[in-house]
């Protein structure tokens, strides 16, 4: 009887509700304090992200932030330079279901500050608009012209032709916000399209599954299709995932491109945070070694600099020729994708230069 094998049967899995509420949870407790600015940064995320998916979460899910609920007038007073996070916080809060009504008092106070006029920034002034507009407070309702500035910005393709984070960003930022997270139609100009492929291509070629997460959120809120091939990808990434327990590492992690992807995979339909999540911290990692053709493609651009042609058809032999097989695949895939990536490679060749006809 002595090699009798002891079966030991799988622990249970998660459910949905348990598996957000121990997400809320880590966000709420475990990695940052509220008095870090980071910390209201990460649950400003997870919050909009439930909220704006209709994910939801169990009531009961909330209960971590019962006290910072209970001080935000108190919060709002002393940091009102964090007023966006605040209220996004407060807003998402009461549509998932927290009892109280505190967000009409802080839109109420932060109209009376005019805290919104402090904002340098177009995109800056639409989020405060959109946030505050959520309890009938228009903060820009005199800027009758912000929303034609952010819709000409998104107009200009070229922008988006060449690496450029901050730009992507602000592109996929501004379809949100005119959306509504989807929730409307943002009337975009009808290149902007063409600029969300540009900026879903770029993301594609350097394999940056947080940008594209946001580019495919952007184009279906503005009622386009993404390329399945990219959401596809998307999907391997995420289910490629660690979801590590405490002491795995420093939170300076991947958890914004985990929260985004699996946020873009539910808008698209599919299954989206499935991992089981550790009780109390969580470290969020991504696979590692994904093959990017970006640098690659630039680098081959560069050192052609006599030679650079804005015609994909001359060049892809240029580009491609001492290209790592890797990053070859990459470029391939990311090719049959785009639906025009000779216009797409016309502004990423960056042919023209100062002193040189076009």
């Amino acid at each position: 009887m002595s090699n009798i094998i002891a079966f030991r049967a799988p622990p249970p899995r998660q459910t949905e509700d348990q598996r957000r509420a121990a997400l809320i949870a880590t966000f709420a407790d475990h990695r940052r304090g509220p008095d870090d600015v980071f910390w209201l940064k990460e649950n400003a995320e997870i919050l909009n992200i439930l909220e704006c998916s209709g994910l939801g979460a169990p009531a009961a899910a909330l209960a971590p932030y019962a006290g910072f609920y209970a001080a935000l007038e108190r919060r709002m007073g002393f940091f009102p330079q964090y007023y966006r996070f605040l209220l996004s916080i407060a807003l998402d809060l009461e549509s998932l279901g927290m009892p109280g009504d505190k967000a009409v008092v802080l839109v109420d106070w932060a109209a009376r500050q005019g805290l919104a006029e402090a904002e340098l920034s177009d995109l800056q002034r639409a989020e405060a608009q959109r946030l505050m507009l959520r309890r009938g407070s228009d903060p820009m309702r005199h800027d009758t012209g912000l929303h034609d500035r952010l819709r000409a910005f998104t107009a200009r393709t070229a922008t988006f032709a060449m690496p450029n984070k901050k730009a992507a960003y602000e592109l996929t930022h501004i379809v949100f916000y005119l959306s509504e997270y989807g929730r409307r139609a943002p009337d975009l100009p009808a290149e902007a399209r063409q600029s969300l492929h540009f900026t879903g291509t770029l993301a594609f070629l350097d394999q940056n599954a947080d940008l594209l997460a946001e580019v495919c959120l952007a184009m279906r809120q503005a009622q386009m299709t993404p390329p399945s091939l990219w959401e596809a990808w998307i999907a391997d990434e995420m289910r490629l995932y660690a979801l590590r327990g405490p002491d795995a590492g420093p939170v300076a992690d991947d958890y914004h491109e985990y929260l985004v992807g699996n946020w873009a995979l539910a808008q698209a339909g599919r299954a989206a945070f499935g991992a089981e999540v550790p009780a109390g911290q969580v470290i969020f990692h991504a696979a590692e070694g994904r093959a990017t053709a970006l640098r690659e493609m630039s680098e081959r651009m560069f050192e052609g600099d006599t030679a650079r042609s804005a015609d994909w058809g001359r060049m892809r032999h240029v580009v491609t020729r001492g290209m790592s097989d890797t990053a070859q695949e990459v470029l391939l895939a990311a090719e049959t994708a785009t639906p025009d990536f000779a216009a797409f490679f016309e502004g990423f060749a960056r042919a023209a230069q100062p002193g040189r006809a076009k």
